[in-house]
């Protein structure tokens, strides 16, 4: 998480382009890069970092650890199609989505907050309650849980499966190499399937307290399609692939060696 944390910085900066504050859309990755630099210093690329950490700890480790326990409970095992992995995956990232969301909402506030003196995250919590009450840090709750959905359906049910067909061909060897290929794809397909979900999360959640410019997910994805056409729900798509990439394959390959330890099977 700490060192792909500036690309998510920079992502979410891509996306709420054009949303009252700096067109960083017009100046492109390179340019969003130099311009956060030059103007508040290189330690604005770790902005949201202890939002971004309760987030990981909560959401991640939900949305995988439930996996295989789902799986189970549901009678799914590794010749089960498609679908049902998906649907496994897709509860676990919900579950884990209800619980990680006011971290999730306070990371992107703390990311998005320009100059070189952010808030902490007591200050951007305090702020926001104050401002918003508890409904603040469940903005966006509805396009997260589908995003979590997607995201980790598509995760899950991809690993499973290209790891099925790797260890079924004998192309690559057995154990961290086949793993580590299998989340590699996984990670690319998580992230062409996720884009849109992520462009609405970011969009509401990082609506000014003092005005609703989007009454919900339909209507915020509507709007962006609206204002830039089909090809602006992957604003910042660059960003998550390069951070799902690295990200994606420490976390399944480190996950596999772990379940054993504790007993997780599937």
């Amino acid at each position: 998480m700490h060192p792909s944390h500036p690309i998510d910085v920079v992502k979410t900066r891509l996306q709420v382009s054009g949303d009252g504050g700096r067109d960083y859309k017009s100046l492109g990755i390179g340019g969003t890069v130099r311009v956060v630099a030059a103007e508040e210093g290189v330690t604005a690329f770790w902005k949201g970092i202890p939002a971004a950490w309760m987030r990981e700890a909560s959401y991640t480790s939900l949305r995988l650890g439930l996996y295989s326990p789902i799986k189970t409970a549901m009678g799914v095992d590794n010749d089960s199609p498609f679908i049902m992995k998906f649907l496994a995956g897709s509860s676990a990232g919900a579950l884990g989505s209800l619980v990680g969301n006011p971290f999730d909402v306070l990371k992107t506030r703390m990311m998005t907050a320009e100059g070189k003196e952010p808030p902490s995250f007591t200050q951007a919590a305090s702020g926001l309650y104050n401002q918003q009450g508890m409904g603040g840090f469940y903005r966006g709750l509805e396009a997260n849980i589908m995003r979590a959905m997607v995201l980790n359906g598509t995760k899950m049910a991809c690993y499973d499966q290209i790891k099925g067909a790797i260890t079924s061909s004998g192309a690559v060897p057995a154990g961290i190499p086949t793993q580590f290929c299998s989340a590699f794809g996984a990670g690319f397909f998580m992230a062409s399937a996720v884009a849109p979900f992520d462009m609405v999360r970011t969009k509401l959640m990082n609506q000014p307290p003092d005005a609703k410019i989007y009454s919900g997910f339909v209507d915020c994805f509507m709007k962006i399609i609206g204002n830039g056409g089909p090809g602006a729900l992957y604003q910042g798509f660059i960003p998550i692939w390069a951070r799902f990439a690295p990200t994606t394959c420490l976390q399944l390959v480190i996950f596999e060696q772990v379940k054993p330890i504790f007993g997780i099977s599937g």
